[in-house]
């Protein structure tokens, strides 16, 4: 859809009703003419008394629009009558024809496109709360659209698929979001959904078409340099051009999953910290068992199964591949078939393997490899990919090892970078620790809070994230540290249930896991982990002067002005 301005809209319909706008004046103007020439009654002196102008334009406004209030300002001759008769017919052949046109255009896709577009500009416009633009509604979007619901922020959505922009309008947010059906590759309607908004927080672009992604990362750069910008992209080259104009931000869920995989391989517990951490709130993270070493077979040697491939033999374990059409490549061993059936697979070793990847694109097809695979190996550990969240219930009777969703995979790094974003170095931390560092952490974590997806969330130590730690370090009268911080504004003070993962500050490297006795600085950014509770309860200090001085004192301070010069005069 192009783009469509007020004017435009208004001029759209003009266009369309120039024609039975100028039927109904001319038969309107031709009607008041003949009702001022024609002749009326003859008085008692004889004389032929006419309309005037006034008198016709008033008669015939209420005689048109079947009103009807009789004959004034007296009774008509018949050539009046004959006349009248003549224009009554007239008018209704005029608003027949004008009607039938407002009906076809009220119908025409082409109106109905330009209003929605101006509906939807004008809620864009009423907002006043930071929001996302998300390009793409489908699965990955509908999953990025309920995570930021949960956590309180709004999205703007922009979807090429009607059906879909009807499944948000259905869908129980606490919120709206504003949607609009059209092409989200044309700048314009990018505009129109709030690109250079100032409370657009970030652009996310989830659509399954590379050019489209690629379109809206450019317009992204260009026209709002300052915006985070996360784009989904699934081909290498694709992820070459966005990087090229300098997209901060790019995701492939294959390789992304790939990346998993030899974390997996490398450091279990690293890799079960990463998915409790970037987990959709709401959820709770299952802890798979470990892959084991030794020869794997993998089904589908598409874009996914390449990236596998190599994260495979990066760990030293050697892969034999099926695939429909094998290639003549002597560095890997091949057999032709698609996996389903056990020949393929008897030929492939799958007795003697130790994992098996259902890389292929179809969810039936995945699943009847690992069913067919298990059947003859019940040890195997599983990789399967999982195409299409729908299928979801299936997946989940079968219980796999690794499950590969993309939408999923997507939506966890979005929410990470947008949301959290002290939480990408930390994670890239976590991916470079040691085995043991990694799971003393995991259990550590896991036993305070569970398995459940924790909050996660990042403070900066300024004005407008800690006003009142903000005051009182600019006081200079005392630098709380985490310790007396992080204790809850209730009887007692109990520490809080969350722990400080990452402390950046300027001037030296940052800091991980930081000790409870470091005291604060002003510009301080701090990563936290534990329980929604805690989070808004560490908010509160943060931005009430008076619970933040009891956190750290005990002593409930009085509030307001009488009361606090009460409470000098009695101190003094």
């Amino acid at each position: 859809m192009g783009s469509s301005t007020p004017t435009s809209t208004i001029f759209l319909v003009l266009r369309r009703l120039r024609t039975p706008l100028i039927v109904l004046i001319t038969i309107f103007a031709i009607s008041v003419l003949g009702l001022t020439l024609v002749p009326g009654p003859s008085g008692p002196d004889g004389a032929l008394p006419r309309l005037s102008f006034f008198h016709a334009v008033y008669f015939f406004s209420y005689t048109a629009t079947t009103i009807g209030f009789g004959e004034i300002p007296y009774a008509f001759s018949e050539q009046q009558r004959l006349w009248v008769t003549v224009c009554i017919y007239l008018s209704v052949i005029g608003w027949a024809y004008t009607l039938g046109t407002v009906f076809a255009m009220l119908q025409d896709k082409n109106f109905l496109n330009a209003v929605a577009v101006q509906r939807f500009a004008r809620q864009v416009k009423r907002l006043r709360e930071h929001f996302f633009l998300v390009c793409g509604y489908g699965e990955t979007g509908r999953l990025i659209c309920q995570a930021l619901d949960e956590m309180g922020y709004r999205a703007v959505v922009i979807e090429r698929d009607e059906a879909k922009v009807g499944d948000l309008e259905l869908q129980s947010y606490s919120a709206d979001m504003p949607a609009l059906c059209a092409d989200a590759g044309q700048p314009d309607t990018l505009l129109f959904a709030g690109l250079t908004s100032k409370y657009c927080r970030g652009v996310i672009t989830l659509t399954n078409d590379d050019n489209t992604n690629l379109a809206v990362a450019i317009a992204a750069r260009l026209l709002a340099p300052s915006l985070p910008a996360l784009c989904r992209a699934e081909h290498a080259e694709t992820v070459a051009n966005m990087a090229s104009f300098g997209t901060r931000h790019i995701i492939n869920p294959f390789e992304k999953f790939g990346e998993y995989m030899a974390l997996a391989l490398h450091s279990p517990a690293a890799y079960h910290l990463l998915l409790w951490l970037t987990g959709l709130p709401g959820t709770t993270v299952t802890r798979h068992r470990d892959p084991p070493g030794g020869r794997w077979v993998l089904c589908g040697y598409g874009t996914f199964g390449r990236v596998m491939t190599g994260a495979l033999e990066n760990a030293g374990l050697p892969v034999t591949i099926i695939d429909r059409a094998p290639p003549a490549d002597p560095a890997h061993i091949w057999v032709k078939g698609d996996g389903t059936g056990h020949e393929a697979l008897q030929a492939a070793g799958i007795h003697d393997a130790v994992g098996i990847v259902a890389a292929t694109g179809h969810d039936v097809n995945n699943l009847s490899i690992v069913v067919t695979a298990r059947q003859m190996n019940p040890g195997l550990f599983t990789v399967l990919r999982q195409n299409q969240v729908a299928n979801r219930a299936l997946f989940d009777a079968f219980e796999s090892d690794f499950t590969m969703v993309p939408s999923e995979i997507v939506s966890h790094e979005c929410l990470a970078i947008l949301t959290t974003p002290l939480l990408a170095p930390f994670l890239d931390a976590v991916r470079k620790s040691d085995e043991p560092w990694a799971c003393g952490l995991l259990d550590d974590l896991t036993g305070r809070f569970g398995w459940d997806v924790p909050a996660v969330w990042s403070v900066t130590l300024n004005l407008a994230q800690a006003p009142s730690v903000y005051r009182l370090l600019m006081r200079g009268a005392t630098r709380p540290s985490l310790d007396e911080l992080l204790r809850a504004p209730v009887t007692d003070r109990p520490a809080l249930a969350c722990r400080p993962l990452l402390l950046m500050r300027d001037g030296r490297r940052p800091s991980l896991l930081p000790a409870g006795h470091e005291t604060l600085q002003l510009g301080d950014q701090i990563l936290f982990v534990g329980t929604e509770q805690a989070r808004k309860e560490l908010g509160l200090t943060l931005f009430n002067g008076h619970t933040l001085q009891y956190v750290l004192t005990g002593k409930d301070s009085p509030g307001g002005l009488v009361w606090e010069w009460l409470a000098r005069r009695r101190a003094g």
